[in-house]
């Protein structure tokens, strides 16, 4: 019993998971678009990341400094750059969800060592920040280029678009750190932050392993969607709705120009879906 609820929440939980994927709507608007668009889209995409907010949040929690924090947020800049632009140029790519489930171990790691686990757990110092601060910025570089491979990008200025991509990339992470560092600022002069600091790490390190659940459930269904306890037909519309999002080749919009449309026109529409188009509203049904 305790598995098909915890099936159920995680299904429910990873239509949040492609929050900041690149929907169908996505697809379609960067068909003819230009460099600002490119840039304004990779601004949106890194606001709404949580999962890269949320590791930068842990990277900064401590910072007071200035020169730290810049320090730490240029490893973790030129690390992704790096990735973001030559894998998507290469076209390298990977399984997003095990590449997002990696993401999700970042943010534990960096609750983890916040709350000083290495020297308690393990008595000794925690690796070289800067270092590893650098090489997770490679591995959120690489899962941001999976999904900027998910657009039609064709093959005129590629290079241009993927750095404009980037340039939006950098200007949505300005805008988040620029927010945290003004709460974390307000909140230190508090006598809360010290009681509650220890909490919201732990809290951080708690979410990071939801997101992490959260993407290997994803991932399991893809590759091994017989293994559910679930209905796995009913359940696996949940995962095709969500690559329908995901994927510029799933987006099949039907629209009815008025209410009086006739039955053969709607036959003529109903022809051009896929046969294996699916619906939810329990009077159809489809074929595989």
């Amino acid at each position: 019993m305790f598995r098909i609820i915890l099936v159920v929440l995680l299904s429910s939980l990873s239509g949040v998971a492609f929050a900041h994927g690149m929907s169908a709507e996505d697809q379609a608007r960067i068909l003819n678009a230009g460099y600002w668009e490119y840039v304004q889209l990779g601004a949106t995409h890194m606001l709404s990341g949580y999962d890269h907010l949320l590791f930068l949040f842990g990277v900064i929690f401590f910072l007071t400094r200035f020169s730290d924090i810049l320090k730490f947020i240029t490893a973790f800049t030129i690390g992704h750059s790096i990735t973001l632009v030559f894998a998507t140029l290469l076209e390298i790519n990977a399984n997003y969800y095990l590449i997002d489930a990696v993401i999700a171990l970042t943010v534990c790691y960096k609750a983890f060592d916040n709350l000083d686990g290495f020297k308690r757990f393990f008595q000794m110092p925690s690796p070289n920040l800067t270092w590893m601060v650098f090489g997770f910025g490679l591995i959120h570089g690489f899962g941001l280029s999976t999904r900027l491979q998910q657009l039609p990008l064709g093959t005129d200025n590629l290079v241009l678009k993927i750095l404009s991509f980037n340039v939006g990339v950098e200007l949505g992470q300005i805008i988040a750190l620029s927010i945290m560092l003004i709460i974390l600022a307000g909140w230190r002069k508090t006598a809360s932050f010290t009681r509650f600091s220890k909490a919201s790490n732990i809290g951080l390190m708690l979410l990071g392993g939801l997101l992490l659940l959260m993407q290997l459930h994803g991932y399991q269904h893809t590759q091994y969607p017989d293994d559910f306890p679930l209905n796995a037909d009913d359940h696996s519309h949940i995962h095709e709705d969500m690559e329908a999002q995901s994927s510029p080749l799933t987006a099949y919009p039907v629209k009815f120009n008025s209410k009086a449309d006739s039955s053969q026109d709607k036959e003529v529409q109903d022809d051009a879906l896929p046969s294996d188009t699916h619906s939810h509203n329990g009077e159809s049904s489809h074929s595989h």
